[in-house]
């Protein structure tokens, strides 16, 4: 049997644009830039023990850090059910266009939009899966 881990405590996605990123997760979701990498990417608190980490495209080729990567990437984030109608008023108060809105069988509820880098980014609710 495989020794157990506590969950995931990092995410990274990629960017163009650290500081446009870094505002743009700052300002929708409250997170906190808790650590700053200069021009390679920074590190925002991202709920109770969880870091989103922003990485420049390319910004740590020169290094020879692993950490490289392309393409439209996906993150969820769990919010309460009672939250979600506070979410779609934020997200269009903020004018971010909402790509689908959906109900799981399980009766959670997915709402998905895009960050400024189109990473495709859901708010969802309890029952999107078995596990939440």
């Amino acid at each position: 049997m495989p020794p157990k881990t506590q969950g995931i405590l990092e995410s990274s996605l990629y960017v163009a644009d650290v500081p446009h990123s870094a505002r743009f997760y700052e300002k929708l979701f409250g997170f906190r830039v808790i650590s700053d990498f200069g021009e390679r990417g920074c590190a925002l608190e991202a709920g109770e023990r969880q870091v989103l980490l922003l990485f420049k495209k390319g910004g740590s080729l020169t290094i020879r850090s692993p950490h490289d990567g392309d393409g439209e990437l996906h993150l969820a984030f769990a919010v309460r059910a009672e939250e979600l109608a506070n979410w779609e008023a934020w997200l269009a108060e903020n004018e971010i266009a909402v790509e689908e809105k959906r109900t799981w069988d399980l009766g959670g509820q997915s709402i998905y939009f895009r960050d400024p880098d189109r990473h495709l980014i859901e708010i969802a609710t309890p029952g999107v899966w078995s596990i939440y």
